[in-house]
Order: C-alpha cells, then structure tokens, then sequence
C-alpha cells in the first residue's frame, strides 16, 4: 500500500469512525441531488434534504449514481411485481434516501415501508420531513388509523416508518421495528447500500443471518465495492482512510464469488452478484444513451474502473413459492 511508505495512517477511535461513517450519507445525498439537477434522473424530493452541491461532480461519479439507483430500482420493481405490493421494505442505513415519496408517487406504495439508520441521521431526516410539506403531505395522505406518532428519533405512520438504531445489533433492531408493526410473515425486502462494508465481517454476517432467519419469504439488495485487493481498490481504500473513514467489512469485498459466498453462508437460498459495469449495460439502452448525452466523459477508462469497483447483489429465500430466484437482470 502507498500509504505504508508515508507510515502508518491513524487509526480513528470508534466515535470517530462512526462519524466518519454518517458523513458519506450527506456524500452521498449531494452527489445524487447534483446529478439529478443535470438531467440524469428525476427526484423532486432530494432538494428537501440536502444543499446544492458547491462544485460539479465528475461525469464518472453522476454516470455511477445513475446506474445504482437504476440498478436497485430495477430490483426493487422486480420483487414489488411478484408479492404485487403485498409487502414490506426495510432500507438499511437508508440516510437522506427518497424512495418512499417516489414509491408513492408511481402508486408502488408497499404495505410498508421502514427505515433505520443512526439516530443522528433519523433526527435530521424527521426535522426535515416535519419542516417541509412536500414530504410530510404524502406521509399523512397515506396512513390511516390512530394517530401518526413522531419524536425526535422516531416516526411510525401506518406506511412508513423511521427508526434510529445501530444495524450492528441486530436483538435492538427487531425490537424497534417490531414496536412499529414489523410483520415478519409478510413478504419483506431488505435494501443495504454500501452499509454492510462499514461492519466487521462477523457483525455484518450476524445481520445478514437475522435477516434470513427472520423472514421466511426474503430477499436482500447488497450494493458496495468489490475487487478491492487489485491496486485500483487499495487507493480507494487509502484515500477513505485519509477522511478516517475506515472499511471495516473490505475482506468481503475481495470478489463477486466473496460477495455471494457471504450471503449463502448466512441461511440465503440463492445469491447472485454482477458488478456495476455489468448493471450500466443491461440498463434501458435508449436512458443510458439520453444520459451519456447530458455531459462528455474524457475518461472512459476511469468510469470503467470505478464501475469494476462496485456491485449490486442479491439473495432471496422464498417457502411461498412467489419466484423470487427468478427475479434478475
């Protein structure tokens, strides 16, 4: 590693790498509020949570974000058409994410819809949902029953819900979900982006094997790096460091074999996992021709190697027979 020969980086003591940790969610908002003010996909909600970005980001980065919100869209679609919405979604470490709003909007509402994340993050999100009515007008428009509960770290409505909690314990996790009426027989997608490579391998594992545990009719959207022992890794790996943002899980991000070993291991039926350049070409090809339109990319080869870099995986566990396995790109 580069850095070795500069001596070694400094280790960040827990607050601190969960600190670390909270900051690539407002990373990553800005990141996709500005690719959506290019014209690259449309999400009227992202404004709502985080400011305009200061400077432009590079093509590579916009053209990577479009092909993951696609790329878990596409997923996500798949397993609301086959439990046709009789389901529940659980977004793990979902930050300042908006797909409830969007669901909603495109009249994919599941029965409902959780999210956790720290309790830092959940409090600035309920701030800004209570705040602002175009996000607060659709939570009260779709729930119905007794009165919609909210503090600072929670909000239960009879659709969404928002919870702050640790993911790498997952007893307290079940119990909060389960105070705001997760029903563990119905169908239930899981949804973790680049959430799990920020846990040791063994607390990621014991999450992945409560979920699977859990939910006798599952499935669990990964999406994260991949291929990080090649030199390209390693530097992105350095250059998170330097921001004391330090990759607990990597070991897992080996291979796309590691990624999908990790979920079999861990009580999943079947697994599959592609990496992102692989996503970015079984997309609609007219959107991605609309899109590599909106900006010029000088360099083809670094969006290729940045895209080799991460991957979406999936794994689904399925007793009531709805095709979940079939469910691919």
């Amino acid at each position: 590693m580069a850095a070795a020969a500069r001596g070694p980086l400094p280790a960040a003591g827990p607050d601190e790498a969960d600190e670390a940790v909270r900051g690539t969610c407002e990373d990553a908002s800005v990141c996709k509020r500005f690719a959506v003010s290019v014209g690259y996909w449309e999400d009227p909600y992202i404004q709502c949570f985080v400011r305009q970005a200061k400077e432009r980001k590079a093509p590579e980065i916009n053209r990577g974000y479009y092909a993951r919100v696609h790329g878990v869209s596409y997923l996500l679609k798949a397993f609301l058409k086959k439990t046709e919405c009789n389901c529940q979604i659980v977004n793990l470490g979902a930050g300042m994410d908006t797909l409830f709003w969007r669901l909603k909007d495109e009249n994919l509402l599941p029965r409902k819809y959780f999210e956790v994340d720290f309790p830092m993050i959940v409090a600035r999100k309920i701030h800004n949902i209570k705040s602002k009515p175009p996000l607060s007008k659709p939570i009260i428009e779709s729930h119905s029953g007794d009165s919609l509960l909210i503090d600072s770290h929670s909000l239960d409505s009879s659709r969404y819900s928002i919870v702050g909690a640790d993911l790498r314990f997952s007893s307290d996790l079940e119990e909060k979900l389960k105070k705001h009426n997760l029903d563990i027989h119905l169908p239930t997608l899981l949804i973790a982006e680049c959430v799990l490579v920020y846990m040791t391998p063994q607390q990621s594992a014991n999450l992945l094997k409560w979920a699977a545990s859990t939910f006798p009719v599952a499935m669990f959207i990964n999406y994260e790096q991949v291929n990080m022992t090649d030199r390209f890794g390693q530097i992105m790996i350095e250059n998170l460091q330097r921001r004391q943002c330090n990759l607990a899980g990597v070991e897992v991000c080996r291979s796309l074999e590691a990624q999908r070993e990790r979920l079999l291991l861990n009580g999943w039926e079947n697994a599959h996992a592609i990496d992102m350049m692989k996503v970015y070409s079984f997309l609609p090809q007219a959107d991605v021709k609309r899109i590599e339109e909106l900006e010029f990319l000088d360099e083809k080869e670094l969006f290729e190697q940045l895209m080799q870099h991460y991957c979406i995986c999936w794994a689904s566990k399925d007793s009531s027979n709805l095709g979940l396995a079939d469910i691919t790109f």
